[in-house]
């Protein structure tokens, strides 16, 4: 299977400081992927530099741009900082997200408007910022990509999960409508939706008992990890250009 493709193209990977965004970015480089690495939390800053510079130290290119997606003027200031470093890109990855899981009787709302930023708005706000890029790419002649990471908690509900399915069922439905506008020209747009998968949004999760039963569905399970979700992704923008896998649920073989 050739991933020659791929080297030379130029990517921006939101969430890039841990999970399917780290793992994603890491194997992008690999095949010689520009990936410029956005994420937001300030307390992961350090490693979002340290895995730019693994990166390089890997012969890879990468460039760490902090950036805040619940910020409009963050987004656009993160977009300048790509384009000087390294021009257009042709991939971009939503990767970035959050889970709070909580019944909502519980009435959590800072935790509701948190995931509707994030999940939902934040997403808008990168596809806002690079389509002209990708249509800009596609245009040219090259292969352009836009993927989305979802959940199947968009299709299939779990208790307590109702606004966190919410956002991932809009970011699901958001790509169904958007390769009606960008697969005519040549763009295309790619929903993932990853069951089970092993990544720091279940260290979001404040919830005791939630938290608990996670780690019983880990155990139960086996739960997907995130180089699983990155190697899809980077199969998935390798193929022929006029070839969209333009949605892929993928499962723990227990799960599914």
């Amino acid at each position: 299977m050739s991933y020659d493709t791929l080297t030379g193209r130029t990517a921006v990977v939101t969430g890039a400081a841990s999970g399917m965004g780290e793992a994603t970015a890491r194997l992008l480089a690999s095949y010689g992927v520009r990936v410029a690495l956005l994420a937001r939390r300030a307390e992961r800053l350090t490693d979002l530099t340290d895995l730019a510079g693994k990166i390089e130290a890997a012969g890879g290119q990468a460039l760490a741009v902090p950036t805040d997606l619940t910020d409009a003027a963050c987004v656009d200031a993160a977009v300048r900082q790509v384009h000087t470093a390294y021009g257009a890109v042709d991939l971009v990855v939503n990767a970035a997200g959050v889970m709070l899981p909580n019944p909502v009787t519980a009435g959590r709302t800072d935790e509701w408007q948190c995931m509707l930023d994030t999940n939902v708005t934040g997403a808008l706000r990168v596809i806002r910022a690079f389509t002209p890029d990708l249509i800009a790419a596609a245009a040219a002649g090259r292969t352009a990509d836009l993927v989305n990471i979802s959940s199947i908690g968009a299709h299939v509900p779990f208790p307590h999960y109702a606004v966190y399915g919410a956002t991932k069922a809009a970011l699901t439905y958001l790509s169904q409508s958007l390769r009606t506008e960008l697969g005519p020209l040549d763009v295309r747009v790619t929903n993932i939706e990853p069951g089970l998968t092993d990544t720091e949004l279940a260290d979001h999760v404040d919830n005791a008992e939630l938290s608990g039963q996670l780690d019983g569905m880990f155990d139960a399970l086996i739960g997907l990890s995130a180089d699983d979700i990155a190697d899809l992704i980077a199969f998935t923008t390798s193929r022929a250009r006029h070839v969209n896998l333009r949605q892929a649920i993928v499962l723990p073989t227990r799960q599914a």
